[in-house]
């Protein structure tokens, strides 16, 4: 029996497409919206990414019940603002969803369109994101995503890098663990899925978190296949990566 990689599974956030550009891009106009307010679109982007971690992480122990990401990013946004000079309570309700909802208008990195193509046509392609389904639909018409399925926390009710989040997605997907390759930009979240069973996929993204990065800026463990992007993954460079539906 061939044990080629059948599914091709997505970290989405820094792996595909750029969270903090396209954050950023719109917070720029909402602060400009509010004259008083600290002008600095970049660290409101991280200020309010810091706070992503830290809220699924309550999910996560039980203190609270699967809470979907669209309103975790609200709640968090309604705690940033203030550090910025903005009291949300003042902002009409309109303006705070809009930019709520800049996380579905995320732009792709340039290679991810033409790389998820290229893979789609050879395996099941299909994101696993802590980003609920609603989200990530949007998203994916937004910047032309060529999913296959949209899965992960909301489908499996856990977020990565809980156990669950892996091993519901491959049962949603009538898989064994070891015929899914998980690609992300994230040593963490590849040691989890490599944990459960799943292939690995390194692909870095140095400028995700800014010019500054200091983390996943190369693989920290023999995953089974490294690639500089989504295209050189597709072709199957290096490791040979071994795809189809055998």
């Amino acid at each position: 029996m061939s044990q080629s990689v059948q599914a091709l599974l997505f970290d989405v956030f820094g792996t595909v497409v750029d969270w903090r550009e396209g954050v950023a891009r719109d917070a720029a106009a909402f602060l400009q919206r509010h004259p008083g307010a600290r002008q600095d679109a970049y660290a409101f982007a991280d200020a309010w990414r810091g706070r992503y971690s830290p809220s699924m992480e309550v999910v996560r122990a039980g203190r609270r019940p699967f809470t979907r990401l669209d309103q975790l990013h609200r709640e968090n946004l309604a705690a940033t603002l203030p550090a910025f000079g903005i009291d949300p309570a003042l902002v009409p309700e309109d303006q705070l969803q809009w930019l709520n909802r800049a996380w579905h208008r995320l732009d792709p990195w340039p290679d991810s369109v033409a790389g998820l193509t290229r893979l789609k046509a050879r395996c099941i392609v299909a994101a696993l994101s802590n980003g609920n389904t609603s989200l990530l639909l949007n998203m994916a018409k937004y910047a032309g995503l060529p999913w296959d399925a949209i899965l992960g926390a909301e489908a499996a009710q856990a977020y990565k890098p809980m156990p669950q989040a892996y091993l519901r997605t491959a049962e949603l997907l009538d898989l064994p663990p070891e015929r899914i390759c998980l690609v992300a930009a994230h040593n963490g979240d590849l040691a989890s899925a490599r944990q459960c069973g799943l292939k690995t996929a390194f692909v870095p993204r140095p400028r995700e978190f800014g010019p500054e990065q200091q983390t996943d800026l190369a693989a920290e463990q023999d995953w089974d296949w490294v690639a500089n992007d989504l295209i050189q993954l597709a072709a199957g460079r290096g490791a040979g990566l071994g795809l189809g539906r055998q």
